[in-house]
C-alpha cells in the first residue's frame, strides 16, 4: 500500500485513479476535504477496496501516526497543499499552517514510522514531495528555463509556503536520512480542475455567457503540463528516482495565457458554438493585474527524461482537446462544485478587478 496526501484534490485524484488503473498495490487516501477536494472526482472508485479513503488533515500528527502504523505504507505521496496564489494574497495564514506545518507534520510522522521499519522494510521506503515551478521565481523573456539547481526565488504566500515545504523535505533527508524524493511542477491541466484555475474558470465562465477574465495584457507565460503524463513522471521517480534528488516536470509547452484562452474558445467554438453564432472569443475581458504577477515561468525537464526515462506523452494540442471535451461530457461534476463558497470567491477576486 502506499499513503497519498490530498488525494481528493485536482493531481491527487488523477494520480489515485492513474495509480489503480495501472497498479495492483492499494491506496490509503488522506484528504481534508476542503473547497478544492471532492469526493466525487474519485466516484468510479465506489466499492473498490484497494482505495481507503480517510477524511483528515495532515497537521493532526495523531491521526497520521495512526494510519502510518495501522497500515505501513511502504511510501507515501504528499499533494497535499493550498496551491492558488490569488487565495494566499487574500488569506496567507492557511498556506503556511498546511504547506510548512503540514509538511513538517509529516515528515516527523514518516520519520517517526521509517526509523522503526526492518531492514528491508526502510531501505525500500519512499517519501515523494509534489511542489511547483511558482518557487524558482519568475523569468526573463530570453532566460533559460528552470533547471533543479535554480536558485529559489518565490514572489507570492503561495510560492514561499511551497519553497519552504522543499527546504524541509531536503533537510530532512540530509539531517535524518529520510529517503525523499521531490519534483517541481509546471502549470498542470486535465479533468477534475477546480474551476478557479486558468483553463477550467474560461471554460466554466464560457458556457455560462460570462466574461473570460484576462489578468493585465494576458502576455504571463507559462509551460503547460497534462495531469496524465504528471502522474506517469511521478510513479517513475517512485521506480527509480534517486534518494535526495529533485526533477523538474514539465510540458515543454510555454505559452502566453492569452494565448491559451484563445485556443480553448477555438475549441469551444467548434464543439459547442454559441446559439447567436458569435465565437466565445467576444467574451475576453482584461482585468487588473494581481499583485506580484510573475512574468514567466518555464521548465527545463531534461534531467527526468535522461535519468528515468520519462517524457510527456500529450502536446498541449491533444492534452487541451481532451480536457475541454471532458468538461464538456461532465457538466453535473461543474454544476457540484460551484458552490456557493465558490461563487463568492470568484465575485470577490475577479469582479473586483474589472
Amino acid at each position: 500500500m502506499i499513503l497519498v496526501t490530498g488525494g481528493a484534490g485536482f493531481i491527487g485524484a488523477n494520480f489515485v485513479l492513474d495509480w489503480l488503473a495501472s497498479q495492483d498495490e492499494a491506496v490509503l487516501n488522506l484528504d481534508k476535504l476542503t473547497y478544492a477536494g471532492n469526493l466525487e472526482n474519485l466516484a468510479s472508485l465506489e466499492g473498490d477496496a484497494r482505495h481507503v479513503f480517510v477524511q483528515g488533515d495532515i497537521c493532526d500528527r495523531a491521526l497520521v501516526d495512526g494510519l502510518l502504523a495501522r497500515y505501513k505504507p511502504r511510501a507515501l505521496v504528499h499533494f497535499a497543499a493550498e496551491s492558488h496564489v490569488d487565495r494566499s494574497i487574500h488569506g496567507p495564514g492557511e498556506f503556511m499552517r498546511t504547506n510548512v506545518e503540514g509538511t513538517f507534520s509529516l515528515l516527523e510522522a514518516a520519520r517517526n514510522h521509517w526509523s522503526a521499519l526492518p531492514a528491508g522494510e526502510k531501505d525500500s521506503f519512499r517519501f515523494h514531495h509534489v511542489s511547483t515551478d511558482e518557487v524558482y521565481g519568475s523569468l526573463s523573456p530570453e532566460a533559460a528555463p528552470f533547471s533543479e539547481v535554480h536558485p529559489y526565488e518565490p514572489n507570492s504566500p503561495y510560492s514561499a509556503s511551497k519553497a519552504a515545504s522543499d527546504h524541509l523535505v531536503r533537510a530532512w533527508h540530509h539531517t535524518y536520512g529520510l529517503p525523499v524524493t521531490t519534483s517541481n511542477c509546471s502549470n498542470n491541466y486535465g479533468p477534475y480542475h477546480f474551476p478557479e484555475k486558468l483553463i477550467p474558470l474560461v471554460i466554466v465562465n464560457a458556457l455560462a455567457g460570462k466574461p473570460l477574465p484576462i489578468y493585465g495584457d494576458g502576455q504571463q507565460i507559462r509551460d503547460w503540463l497534462y495531469v496524465g503524463d504528471h502522474c506517469a513522471a511521478i510513479r517513475r521517480i517512485l521506480e527509480v528516482g534517486r534518494l535526495g534528488e529533485t526533477y523538474n516536470v514539465g510540458g515543454w509547452n510555454e505559452m502566453a495565457n492569452l494565448d491559451i484562452v484563445r485556443q480553448v474558445c477555438v475549441l469551444l467554438d467548434e464543439l459547442r458554438p454559441r446559439a447567436d453564432g458569435q465565437s466565445y472569443f467576444t467574451q475576453i475581458t482584461h482585468v487588473t493585474d494581481r499583485p506580484g504577477h510573475d512574468r514567466r515561468y518555464a521548465i527545463d525537464a531534461r534531467k527526468i527524461e535522461r535519468e528515468l526515462g520519462w517524457r510527456p506523452a500529450e502536446t498541449f494540442a491533444t492534452g487541451i482537446r481532451k480536457t475541454v471535451a471532458w468538461y464538456l461530457d461532465n457538466q453535473d461534476w461543474v454544476a457540484h462544485v460551484q458552490s456557493g463558497a465558490y461563487r463568492e470567491w470568484v465575485s470577490r477576486n475577479y469582479e473586483a478587478r474589472a
